[in-house]
């Protein structure tokens, strides 16, 4: 947990000192997707999950603990950023809104998550790796097809960017909180 949170915070204030825009605006949507997914798949590993001996023993079913695992790193990566762009606020404008980075943590937290109970932990970074490395060099289109490919580079508030991520991370936590890391 610390090294992966150690990597959050190095990677979030990188992106910040990088992706200034000198008070221009929001800049590119990429750079704090790039944080996102930096934290996300940090965070990841730690969808390793226990002995499957000591699953089966726990005096508390492990299934809200998974969720509750799921939803702090999702909670936790978009705080680091959050935090990182209101200490560097003097500086010029944020590089995402609220909105923008609660939505995108969400939809990649919950790519984690399915990956840990597709591939297990070890593997869990890859789907988010994937999506975010098509969003980047998909086409822009215009059809509910790629809106939907390319939902983390969305601006807040578009339907198909926030109702991909929230399926994202309904599917991702239930899947590894039902079924657990693959071992």
């Amino acid at each position: 947990m610390p090294a992966s949170f150690a990597a959050l915070a190095i990677g979030a204030a990188a992106m910040r000192v990088l992706g200034g825009d000198g008070g221009q605006g929001t800049g590119d949507p990429r750079v704090p997707v790039l944080v996102l997914a930096t934290g996300v798949m940090a965070a990841s590993i730690g969808f390793s999950g226990q002995d499957l001996a000591l699953d089966r023993t726990a005096a508390i079913r492990w299934v809200p603990r998974r969720a509750a695992h799921v939803l702090l790193a999702g909670a936790v990566v978009a705080a680091v950023l959050l935090a990182v762009q209101w200490v560097s606020s003097g500086r010029g404008t944020s590089m995402a809104d609220a909105g923008f980075v609660v939505r995108d943590s969400a939809g990649l937290t919950g790519l984690a998550a399915l990956g840990a109970a597709l591939s297990g932990g070890r593997y869990a970074w890859t789907l988010p790796f994937g999506w975010l490395s098509f969003s980047f060099f998909a086409p822009a289109g215009t059809s509910t097809a790629m809106r939907v490919a390319t939902w983390m580079l969305l601006p807040a508030g578009t339907a198909a960017g926030t109702w991909t991520a929230l399926v994202l991370l309904g599917v991702g936590t239930a899947a590894y909180a039902l079924a657990g890391p693959r071992r």
